[in-house]
């Protein structure tokens, strides 16, 4: 058999299927399974949403090629949307529609960094990210972020690493510890980009799940010449539950933009057509939803709060968005032996530690987002 691509098979294998593969063992013997690996939110789309798709999706228009970019009316309804969001200006041309958050991240790899270049990413990492980067040979810096911190990565400690370094990249909140960034950090990232010649990338997948006093979650989009060194990755998927729609955007400055136009022809050609023309109406219609759906998760982070509260030898060290981030008591055993026993023996799944990063071996996420909030009451007996 001929040799396959030596960057494929030093990619992470997918982690998601890996622990559900485990709770094939699972006799049944604490109760239903309780499936908390996968960042999907526990409630259906609007109904008005599912209605606004099937019709799109029936008609003669989602079927054929539509415009590389995006659909123009998605990309307005979101331009407007980010300009309310973070009170500064952005226009339609900023935003490019992508087929799916990992594929706006994997494209904006591609476009940025060249040969021997390295991005970093703060550790704990989204795995798919570093899976990305391996896959496409770019070289990883990974900058640690301590429990101490509140996981916050620390743009001192970034400074003595950015040898090299063609972007930084920031998920905020963050997947998987939960953390949210403060503006004054992100700032600070921001400025250490301009100073090195580099790139700063946020992915703020999770940004409609922020409190009100956590928005804007910062000021880069009040700065005129914000595209020359920022990029920001954003996905419909959470916010409207229709992540099997594969719908997400990239703002970027017109520099970026026309490369970008190169991957996106190459790499997906056009996102999904129903979807962006369901959505373009959604984004305003459904202002009043997603703000209930923000607040039902806010509930569900402070049931997974008086949860955690419950366990001794447990510590809950960082908590947001969809996600808890779990120490594990010191008598336990490492993390993937000690997910794999919860799987096995309690039906309760999570992803370990280490499939976020080195330096993890005593954490599990648990994503919270589908669980409702009886179902996160369980988790204290299963853990």
């Amino acid at each position: 058999m001929p040799l396959l691509s030596p960057r494929i098979r030093d990619t992470q294998n997918p982690p998601i299927p890996a622990v559900r593969a485990w709770a094939g063992r699972y006799t049944g013997a604490a109760g239903p399974i309780l499936d908390l690996t996968q960042a999907v939110p526990g409630y259906p789309p609007h109904p008005d949403l599912l209605a606004k798709l099937a019709e799109a999706a029936g008609g003669r228009a989602a079927a054929t090629y539509g415009p590389i970019d995006g659909e123009p009316a998605l990309r307005e309804a979101l331009a407007t949307d980010i300009s309310a969001f973070y009170g500064a200006r952005v226009p339609t041309d900023a935003v490019a529609i992508t087929s799916g958050g990992n594929l706006a991240f994997t494209m904006a790899m591609t476009v940025l960094a060249g040969a021997g270049e390295a991005v970093m990413l703060p550790s704990p990492w989204y795995f798919n990210h570093r899976m990305a980067l391996t896959a496409l040979g770019i070289p990883c810096v990974p900058l640690e972020c301590r429990a101490e911190d509140g996981f916050i990565p620390d743009p001192a400690r970034a400074e003595a690493l950015m040898a090299g370094v063609r972007a930084i990249v920031l998920v905020s909140p963050n997947n998987p510890t939960g953390a949210v960034y403060p503006p004054e950090v992100i700032a600070r990232f921001a400025a250490l980009a301009r100073k090195h010649d580099a790139w700063l990338v946020i992915d703020e997948t999770y940004r409609d799940f922020l409190a009100p006093s956590q928005s804007p979650p910062h000021g880069l989009f009040a700065d005129r010449d914000w595209g020359e060194g920022f990029i920001h990755l954003y996905s419909f998927s959470k916010a409207y539950c229709v992540p099997g729609h594969r719908v997400a955007a990239i703002a970027s400055g017109s520099a970026f933009r026309s490369e970008l136009m190169k991957a996106l022809d190459t790499m997906q050609i056009c996102a999904p057509r129903a979807a962006q023309t369901a959505l373009a109406w959604g984004v305003e219609a459904l202002r009043d939803w997603r703000i209930a759906n923000r607040d039902l998760m806010s509930g569900r982070a402070e049931a997974f709060r008086r949860a955690a509260a419950q366990l001794p030898g447990w510590r809950l060290d960082a908590l947001g968005a969809y996600f808890a981030y779990l120490r594990l008591p010191e008598d336990a055993p490492e993390a993937v032996a000690m997910a794999e026993t919860l799987a096995v023996e309690r039906g309760l799944l999570g992803l370990p530690g280490p499939f976020f990063g080195p330096g993890q071996d005593r954490y599990l996420r648990l994503a919270f987002a589908n669980a409702a909030e009886e179902t996160i009451a369980q988790v204290p007996t299963r853990l």
